[in-house]
């Protein structure tokens, strides 16, 4: 690898300083590089455009933390380029880099030295809307407005699976096990796997438990009504942006995208390895 680009949250690369000496690293060592700064911090205006990335780019390096690597991803998805992630933050599963090693794993990316690893991606849909969204970690159903559960019935491959009373659902990637899934009692599995994950947040019914699926299987849920005036509000989010809302009688469609994100993997540490050292800092 020669061309890289660099995608930054400037939150957390004050100044870019960081970035700055990645470039110049790379051009000192033949290789050519460029910042993007992402907005994901709302420290910039707006997101950088899709064409400031080169044809020729080889690596995106994304310097922030999983926050930043999954806005990055999804962004980026129709290009096809591998992508590698700086750690500047706190806990981070994706971001495989500390400052402390990113010049040595550059030296190791510009010698061909590493390995990709494919993640599966979810593309979703409301009934009646042209509009599909992607997702590298989950799709999420969550109520707004007063407190008030919300009524979601799951469907798989057209079939009635259950109904859930919750104040929302996530559908989740192996990717996205770590995250929100997680925190709602979820499983975590290996993120090179190929699986759908059905997690429901505060569930009120003793069934609520999370239900994995294959990847290739499609997930429909539609928002029904508790009460009579069938007033209740909701919104879905994707990868905990992009906001839509729902009303009652709306059905979210989602499943396995097409395209898979490609993550650079420098060393040969398995999945369980990485968890253990989160789960012991």
């Amino acid at each position: 690898m020669r061309n890289f680009r660099l995608i930054t949250n400037a939150f957390k690369d004050k100044d870019l300083h960081l970035s700055r000496r990645i470039v110049s690293y790379i051009e000192d060592k033949g290789g050519r590089a460029g910042i993007s700064v992402s907005n994901i911090e709302g420290v910039v205006a707006e997101d950088f455009p899709l064409t400031d990335i080169p044809d020729d780019t080889e690596c995106i390096i994304v310097l922030g933390g999983d926050g930043t690597l999954i806005r990055a991803a999804t962004k980026v998805e129709s290009l096809g380029i591998p992508l590698i992630g700086v750690n500047l933050g706190t806990l981070g599963y994706l971001c495989e880099l500390e400052e402390t090693s990113v010049f040595a794993a550059i030296d190791r990316l510009m010698s061909d030295q590493f390995t990709i690893e494919e993640r599966i991606m979810l593309s979703a849909q409301i009934d009646g809307s042209a509009r599909t969204q992607f997702a590298l970690n989950d799709v999420v159903i969550h109520w707004t407005g007063d407190l008030s559960m919300l009524q979601l019935q799951v469907y798989v491959n057209g079939n009635f699976l259950t109904t859930y009373h919750a104040d929302g659902i996530i559908v989740a990637t192996p990717t996205g096990s770590t995250g929100y899934n997680l925190s709602a009692g979820g499983p975590i599995v290996d993120p090179k796997s190929k699986m759908l994950l059905l997690t429901p947040i505060n569930a009120h019914d003793l069934n609520g438990q999370s239900i994995v699926l294959s990847a290739d299987d499609v997930v429909e849920i539609e928002m029904g009504s508790r009460r009579f005036q069938k007033d209740e509000k909701a919104c879905v989010s994707f990868d905990g942006d992009t906001p839509i809302h729902m009303k009652v009688g709306d059905r979210l469609k989602v499943a396995r995208g097409n395209s898979v994100i490609q993550i650079c993997k420098l060393n040969n540490q398995s999945f369980l390895e990485i968890l253990r050292k989160k789960m012991q800092r």
